[in-house]
């Protein structure tokens, strides 16, 4: 792997989103228990989520600004050091609007990482390799999301709720010291290229926002349907499972390490198919097999048999979402890549926001077997956005172009 990602800068990234993915860990496996101990209600704690997603929607655009004006580095430092004084400071504080407050800032902070750090890959990889660079990407936060959760129960044996959470703060400021005192600065023209620097050497200008989605389209669909599908299901496939499937409350708080599991398996395996054989077609695939996997809870009665089909959803669903950000960074300007991360977020936020008060109100009317339903309609209908649009993905065009290239 060192041969195929030489750039050590790029390794530097993987660790300091590992770190940030383990302290991310520790404080959400607290976060909702921490709340329901002071008090707050249901609703409340759903309000508050809204407010994280909320700061990662209103946020996104604005950092593609913020990148080409201050560089990613300087962004993602910036950004690792705001989400870090949110999350020391989320213990303390005495009301409910101070913490929707800080939660708005613990999103809008976590999208400026996100934006940097997939600005800072897709400039550093090269065309063969994105797909590759970006599941690794993808497998270094879900190992931390894997060993924060492990890690709390320790912690809180050994202390308090309020040490998890300062040790969470304290994580996130290594991963910034990592950033700030190791990384190189961008490259050229990257991510942070101004527009009167590229007028004064004649260079072309940044494509508009409007030309960037619709070339970004498809990866943009796939972000919002794993942004949705991702915050209905942690919220309402327990309670299906619990009510219609006779399943435990102990069975159903191990299904997501299935899920993780599979993730971590296979997302690599995927991102080195699809930088081989194609990206949207491999999304394609994986996303028929995906609604198949969801449509399985409706009709699956077995535990054991329902864990392995989560696995199976973890190794297919999530591993679109690095190869929807590999294409992006294909058929995207290097030039470009900031204000497409940026959008490429608005629609993973998109979806957060949406899914679980859409979900809620199809299971409360029409029961969880409707609501797995939409779900699975949901990727359904982006397999056919993909046939539809899957000239998109220029490795379908170099196949045509190879074939009238031998017939001449």
């Amino acid at each position: 792997m060192l041969r195929r990602i030489p750039d050590r800068n790029i390794w530097l990234i993987y660790g300091a989103i590992f770190l940030l993915g383990l302290a991310y860990g520790i404080a959400i496996s607290l976060t909702a228990v921490f709340l329901d101990q002071r008090g707050f209600t249901k609703s409340d704690i759903g309000l508050l989520a809204s407010c994280f997603a909320l700061g990662i929607a209103l946020l996104s655009l604005p950092m593609d600004a913020l990148i080409r004006r201050f560089s990613a580095k300087t962004t993602l430092v910036l950004s690792l050091i705001g989400y870090a004084g949110a999350v020391g400071v989320f213990p303390f504080l005495p009301t409910f609007a101070a913490i929707a407050a800080v939660r708005f800032l613990d999103g809008a902070c976590s999208v400026g990482i996100w934006v940097s750090c997939e600005t800072i890959l897709l400039a550093r990889s090269d065309r063969v390799n994105k797909a590759f660079v970006t599941s690794l990407y993808a497998v270094s936060m879900a190992l931390g999301y894997v060993l924060g959760p492990l890690c709390a129960p320790l912690i809180l044996a050994l202390s308090s709720m309020h040490t998890a959470f300062l040790l969470s703060c304290i994580i996130s400021l290594a991963s910034a010291c990592l950033v700030l005192s190791r990384l190189d600065r961008d490259l050229p023209g990257a991510a942070h290229a101004h527009g009167a620097a590229a007028a004064a050497s004649g260079a072309e200008p940044p494509a508009s926002s409007a030309s960037i989605l619709w070339r970004i389209k498809t990866a943009c669909f796939a972000t919002f349907a794993y942004g949705y599908f991702q915050a209905s299901v942690v919220l309402f496939l327990p309670l299906y499972l619990m009510a219609s499937k006779g399943v435990t409350l102990e069975q159903t708080i191990r299904i997501p390490a299935f899920f993780a599991v599979g993730m971590l398996a296979f997302s690599n395996v995927a991102g080195r198919v699809g930088d081989r054989h194609g990206h949207l077609f491999l999304m394609r695939v994986l996303g028929a097999i995906g609604t198949l996997m969801v449509l399985g809870f409706v009709y699956l009665d077995r535990y054991d048999v329902m864990c392995v089909v989560v696995l199976v959803a973890g190794a297919t669903l999530a591993s679109i979402s690095p190869l929807s950000l590999a294409l992006q960074g294909v058929v995207t300007a290097p030039r470009d890549y900031s204000r497409a991360n940026s959008l490429y977020n608005v629609f993973y936020a998109a979806g957060m926001l949406l899914g679980p008060p859409l979900s809620s109100v199809i299971y409360e009317r029409a029961g969880g077997a409707a609501m797995i339903y939409h779900l699975a309609a949901l990727w359904a209908a982006f397999v056919v956005f993909t046939i539809v649009f899957a000239g998109d993905d220029p490795a379908a065009r170099r196949g045509e172009r190879g074939g009238i290239e031998a017939a001449a």
